[in-house]
């Protein structure tokens, strides 16, 4: 699979193409499906310029006296930049001259799309300029692309959605084609400078039935930002992990919100007062609920557990969690938070491990570290402190989309 981005001339550097394909039976070692993002690892950007001959060929001008016929009359012209970005999928044996005319069907194809979304929306005089997205849509083995206006809304835009998801039959509940969710290929990932997904790549759990957060995520732990909160913001970054979940999933587009619009946010419901703005008191998996319904419009269950020793009796509870949710798990206990991204449970034994994601971590954007260290991996019943009792905030998707 290739990726396009293009201006309106031509120019094709062959030297850097190397065209890859998700094979229907792409699988990893452990036998999991090869996802897009995974196949599209190592692959690059093909600058290519495209170019319109507009005049004939000179075989097929008449040899005589050339005459001009000129006419003045009033028009209205409309320069619109438009932006190509085309994916096209091959196999690995596909020669790379044949890439030129695969990505002009392609070109082809996307301004034919545009063109249909500029005469759709255009109102009062006035075009709406054309955006292409990406989008990997769960059982597709390629990705979709979607053409939509760059300055409406999503609420404008969520009939055009619920005809699309509706002609290719999936899911009516999940945004799954809203512009933030859409595919984010290699060199364009990180740009914010949090690492994503940081669980993918260890080792295996254990015996039993692994349930997982669906999704992207982004790891927000202590001393990012630009902010020193060592020794107070644990629960805060958790939150933050869990809006990007949201964000990530395209159910909302709002930037994760900082520690002080946290706090505002709390202050704004009456649940603190004015002062507790810019301090650095803690918060727990309540105000975490609060925030997260106050700032995204987000609903949360609550989970109470008298202790560290009965986390272990709740192993079929957050499973049903993340089959059904998928959302990640802020967890508050003693004075530490942190994040669940999954269990592992045996419904023979009842034995359950958890997938923890640690916002305690310090250090930089090492994902070795980060999972060598055990800031993110797999912990046991052991983990917690028998003496602390534990809330859990487990937030609920809305049906949208």
């Amino acid at each position: 699979m290739r990726r396009l981005a293009t201006k309106p001339w031509l120019n094709l550097d062959t030297n850097a193409l190397n065209p890859i394909i998700v094979p229907k039976d792409a699988a990893l070692k452990d036998g999991s499906p090869l996802s897009i993002a995974q196949a599209t690892k190592s692959s690059e950007s093909v600058n290519v310029h495209l170019l319109h001959q507009l005049s004939s060929s000179a075989d097929d001008v008449p040899d005589c006296t050339p005459v001009i016929h000129c006419e003045q009359n009033d028009f209205t012209y409309t320069s619109i930049p438009l932006n190509i970005d085309v994916v096209v999928m091959t196999t690995k044996t596909t020669p790379v001259s044949q890439l030129p005319r695969l990505f002009s069907k392609g070109i082809s194809n996307q301004l034919i799309a545009m063109e249909d979304c500029m005469l759709t929306y255009y109102q009062n005089e006035k075009f709406h300029i054309p955006e292409s997205y990406h989008f990997s849509i769960p059982g597709f083995q390629h990705l979709l692309n979607v053409v939509y206006p760059r300055d409406k809304s999503e609420e404008e835009l969520e009939s055009h959605r619920r005809n699309l998801h509706t002609k290719l039959v999936i899911p009516l509940d999940k945004p799954l084609l809203r512009r933030t969710r859409r595919y984010v290929f290699t060199e364009e990932r990180n740009k914010e400078g949090y690492l994503t997904n940081t669980h993918i790549g260890l080792p295996q759990s254990g015996d039993g039935q692994m349930y997982i957060v669906s999704g992207v995520y982004s790891y927000h732990h202590y001393m990012q930002d630009r902010i020193d909160d060592n020794g107070w913001g644990c629960a805060y970054r958790s939150l933050q992990t869990i809006c990007s979940w949201f964000r990530h999933q395209g159910y909302v587009d709002r930037p994760v919100p900082t520690h002080k619009e946290i706090q505002q946010a709390l202050v704004d419901v009456g649940d603190k007062p004015s002062k507790f703005v810019g301090s650095r008191q803690w918060i727990g998996s309540i105000e975490v609920s609060t925030c997260l319904d106050q700032l995204l419009g987000v609903t949360s269950k609550i989970m109470f557990v008298n202790n560290g020793t009965d986390l272990g009796n709740k192993g079929r509870e957050l499973a049903v969690h993340f089959q059904t949710q998928g959302t990640p798990i802020m967890i508050g206990g003693g004075v530490l938070a942190h994040t669940i991204l999954g269990v592992d449970f045996n419904e023979v034994t009842g034995q359950v491990k958890f997938l923890i994601l640690d916002p305690h971590y310090t250090g930089g954007e090492d994902l070795k570290v980060i999972q060598d260290k055990g800031w993110c991996g797999w912990k046991s019943e052991e983990f917690w402190d028998k003496t602390a009792y534990y809330n859990l905030c487990m937030p609920q998707r809305p049906h949208v989309i």
